[in-house]
This record gives C-alpha cells, structure tokens and sequence, in this order.
C-alpha cells in the first residue's frame, strides 16, 4: 500500500494531465496507472478531441498501461484520477483486475465510487476493487469549478466554448 506522501506525489502527477486536458479544451480530469511506484499509462480526458464518448481519462491511461504491462491483467497496478470515476471507469478498472483506485475530487452525477453508487462495493463481481478519495480533492475541484465557469462566461459573452 502506498503511503499518504507517494499517494499525494502520483496525485500530483495526475493534476498535470488535468492540466494537458483542460489546455486542449476537455474537462480537466487526469489519471495515471502506477505499478510498482512506476508509472506505465497517462490520460488526460480527450471525449471532445477524439469525439469518443468512452475516452475518458481512466480508459486512456488503462489502456496505455495495458500496452506497457504487455497484458490487460493489471492486477498489481494502482490507479490515480483527478474526478471520482464513473460507472464505465470502474467497470474498466474491475475488468483489467486494478487493485486499488485513488481519487480526488466526488463526482456528484456520476461517481461510481461512493457519490451515486458504488459498484466497487458489488460483492458478486470476481474481483475486489479497493478504493480512497478525497486525495488533493481541493485542487482538482478548483481546476474543474475555473473549467465550467470559463465555459459559462464564454456563453455569456456569445463566444465558442473552447472544444476542437
């Protein structure tokens, strides 16, 4: 298990993919897969370059962390996201068998995580997920409340929300 100073120093790593992704105009929400204190996949969320529903940070950096680990069993791996992930996240996270989640920020909507369900809790699924939030929660909620309001003054004004 890591301790409270690795979980803040992935965590950190995270917020800078959150801050790739809200340079390219997708919601800031960032995650790394960390095996062995190494890190072998990034995402940043890329729904809006890529016009994919399912690119989510989580699926990215899964994925990336797949092709690294030369296996979709990432049994020994960590993830850290920015946002509590959604139902389609951990479902990812349950099936590439991650061992434990770290998150940031509750997603009031759709945290699959404890917010609005918790489909780690399922005690039928043949994998057990372990999970802790609240981790720099502060500083991923900033970044995503600046997001939005940037979006909403941008309306107001009559601009284009900044997308590709």
């Amino acid at each position: 298990m890591p301790n409270e100073q690795q979980i803040n120093d992935f965590m950190k790593i995270a917020l800078h993919e959150a801050a790739k992704a809200a340079e390219q105009g997708e919601v800031p929400v960032g995650a790394i897969v960390v095996h062995e204190k190494r890190i072998v996949g990034r995402g940043a969320n890329a729904c809006e370059r890529l016009q994919d529903p399912t690119a989510h940070a989580e699926m990215i950096a899964i994925t990336a962390a797949t092709e690294t680990m030369e296996s979709w069993r990432l049994e020994d791996c960590d993830l850290y996201v920015t946002l509590e992930p959604c139902p389609m996240c951990v479902g990812a996270c349950l099936n590439a068998r991650i061992k434990r989640v770290f998150y940031g920020a509750l997603e009031p909507k759709a945290g699959a995580c404890g917010s609005v369900c918790n489909l780690a809790e399922i005690e039928t699924y043949n994998h057990r997920l372990e999970v802790s939030g609240g981790h720099r929660a502060e500083e991923s909620s900033a970044m995503l409340k600046a997001f939005f309001k940037q979006i909403r003054d941008e309306k107001k004004r009559g601009e284009r929300p900044m997308s590709n």
